[in-house]
């Protein structure tokens, strides 16, 4: 009767439903990246043990299955098992064998690994891929036009005997006083910002003109036209701006310039949207890093790396990498750089390695007192070191070290070793 009906509605709990659904991908995902699923008979099995297939034997409907009895259960979680492991596939996660009978054969890939190492939506990865694809192919192109680095004299990096400093011609610093550093910097963002990651920002009522209010007042832009005016570009098809400015990814993008930049936010509502998005970045940036060493034999990919160091230290200082510093930081020196030559073991084949000493002078520098900082982190400034072919843009090698907020002498040294592919260098000429 209607009575009853509405006493168990009133009195009688709701059940808990599973929402192992909605993340079915990034789960199956990564259990096939550790190892624990290796077939379609694997997944199957492991959705049984699962709170959602108690779920779906007693709410069948709910989840799509026909009915609640064993055979219609199995065909359930057999296409469910097939259409993950199609997406999963099709966004490059993982790879797919089938056999001479009826199993499938599932193994991890490079980008399912991202995704489940940096517990990331199984799309990202692939968005990751192609915006660093793209940015190395126009860093390749457009290096050898541009200067990328400010030379200065090579008393002030280098100490030790004449020959050091004969083998050194040049030193070269990392800086943005170009409009190639300075674009690599802001695609390498607007690509992150574009990831599924950020789907589920709020754009609230009326933001949209908020959004465009803010992208006029910042260097940017909001599609990169700023910074990119340089570049030959194909005109495509008109969108209305304020159909731009609803998307989440667009408000993003702009956040991120507003945070770098300082620049006033229209409401207080951005403030915490921005805090949001900020915290996200340094996973998000090593997720990339991890995905662009994939294909690290690819050209361009020297500056590509040595752009991810100038991004990490944006976010850490919370300026751009060329505003002058209000402290005297540490300097460094380098010293016994030698490369050498060594047989493998057990092999007929030499491993070439670069070997630097890195001198670092405090300068009487302190890290400021922070109530925030992470206890978990090793604090003090970090030094990353990348090895590059002058023709092409290759990356041979890369490494970095944190200089320990322990340090209490005037100097601290730390010795590098970079190992690296010498037919690469040789053919690239160094």
């Amino acid at each position: 009767s209607k009575k009853n009906f509405l006493k168990k509605f009133l009195y009688d709990p709701f059940p808990v439903e599973s929402c192992l659904g909605e993340r079915m991908c990034e789960t199956i995902n990564a259990e096939i990246s550790i190892g624990t699923i290796s077939s379609l008979s694997d997944a199957i099995g492991y959705l049984k043990w699962t709170f959602y297939a108690r779920r779906v034997r007693l709410n069948p409907s709910f989840y799509g299955a026909k009915s609640s009895e064993e055979d219609d259960i199995e065909d359930f979680f057999l296409s469910v098992v097939k259409d993950t492991v199609d997406k999963l596939q099709e966004h490059g996660c993982i790879s797919v064998e089938e056999s001479e009978g009826t199993e499938v054969f599932v193994g991890g890939a490079s980008l399912g690994r991202a995704a489940s190492n940096f517990y990331l939506q199984y799309q990202t990865p692939k968005q990751m891929q192609s915006g660093t694809r793209s940015l190395k192919n126009i860093l390749a192109q457009h290096a050898s036009e541009a200067k990328k680095s400010q030379d200065v004299t090579k008393d002030a990096f280098l100490l030790g005997n004449a020959k050091t400093s004969f083998r050194i011609l040049r030193i070269q610093t990392l800086t943005t006083k170009n409009v190639v550093s300075i674009y690599g910097i802001a695609k390498i963002l607007h690509s992150l910002s574009h990831t599924h990651e950020f789907n589920e920002l709020p754009v609230r009522h009326n933001e949209e003109e908020l959004n465009l209010e803010l992208s006029r007042s910042l260097p940017w832009g909001y599609d990169l036209s700023k910074v990119s005016w340089w570049m030959e570009k194909q005109k495509g098809a008109g969108k209305n701006v304020l159909d731009i400015m609803l998307d989440p990814h667009t408000k993003c993008f702009l956040l991120l310039q507003a945070f770098i930049f300082r620049a006033k936010l229209p409401i207080s509502d951005y403030i915490n949207d921005m805090r949001s998005v900020v915290e996200q970045i340094p996973r998000l940036l090593a997720a990339m890093e991890f995905v662009a060493e994939d294909d690290k034999s690819s050209a361009g990919n020297f500056e590509l790396f040595s752009t991810f160091p100038l991004v990490r230290r944006i976010f850490n200082c919370g300026v751009m990498p060329d505003t002058p510093s209000p402290t005297n930081g540490p300097s460094i020196k380098l010293s016994n750089i030698q490369v050498v030559r060594e047989l493998k073991k057990g092999s007929h084949f030499h491993s070439w390695s670069l070997e630097i000493d890195f001198n670092v002078f405090m300068n009487e520098w302190k890290k400021p007192f922070s109530k925030k900082a992470n206890k978990n982190t090793s604090g003090g400034q970090s030094v990353s070191i990348i090895l590059g072919t002058l023709k092409g843009g290759y990356l041979l090698s890369k490494s970095s070290f944190s200089i320990p907020d322990s340090v209490k002498d005037k100097s601290w040294k730390k010795h590098i070793k970079l190992e690296f592919e010498w037919s690469i260098a040789e053919t690239q000429s160094g």
